[in-house]
């Protein structure tokens, strides 16, 4: 059966994320000890494409920035728990000090292939700077140098996270509603 967005709830405010937002660009830019031209800010697409956007607004100018996408859903809401790359990232990483910027982090299985795969690319450090985090679905524990909230085991839109492909373009995060959760099958974001 297929949700509407008036079966999601505000979870997190457009004012909330923005001073979040602001928050995490201030520490991440009080964390470069070599400076921000070393910096490469990775985004995983799709869902980090908006935090991204809206976190490198508050970093300093001389970064440099790349995507990759991964995938572990073969057309479906649930994880197959087999995680792949769809695309890789353009640039090289030897020597840099890269920060994977991830829209929501809950079991830890696709980060921690991540931050396998980028490891063995030689970079001076990997940081993991997550929007969300859901602790209750944790399979595999993964460091979050940078977190921007924890949130309850609830399916959540918005902000670049998607229900089927739609709502990314919320301004807020939105959470499916206990009632319909509950009278419906569980959603689950990443895994």
């Amino acid at each position: 059966m297929a949700y509407t967005l008036s079966d999601f709830e505000p979870m997190i405010t457009r004012a909330q994320l923005e001073k979040r937002v602001r928050e995490l660009g201030s520490e991440i830019t009080g964390s470069l000890d070599r400076g921000p031209e070393n910096l490469v800010a990775v985004g995983v697409l799709k869902g980090a494409l908006v935090f991204m956007a809206e976190l490198i607004r508050h970093l300093p100018p001389q970064i440099t920035c790349d995507f990759l996408r991964l995938s572990s859903y073969e057309g479906g809401t649930e994880s197959t728990g087999t995680v792949r790359f769809d695309f890789d990232l353009t640039q090289p990483i030897g020597g840099k000090d890269v920060l994977v910027i991830e829209d929501i982090v809950d079991t830890g299985l696709s980060m921690t292939f991540l931050m396998k795969a980028l490891e063995v690319r030689n970079p001076r450090s990997i940081r993991l700077c997550t929007l969300l985090h859901k602790p209750a679905r944790t399979k595999k524990k993964v460091k979050i140098d940078h977190l921007g909230f924890t949130i309850e085991d609830r399916f959540v839109i918005g902000y670049g996270l998607d229900y089927e492909g739609r709502y990314r373009n919320l301004d807020h995060i939105a959470a499916l509603r206990p009632e319909v959760a509950n009278g419906k099958s569980r959603l689950k974001n990443d895994p």
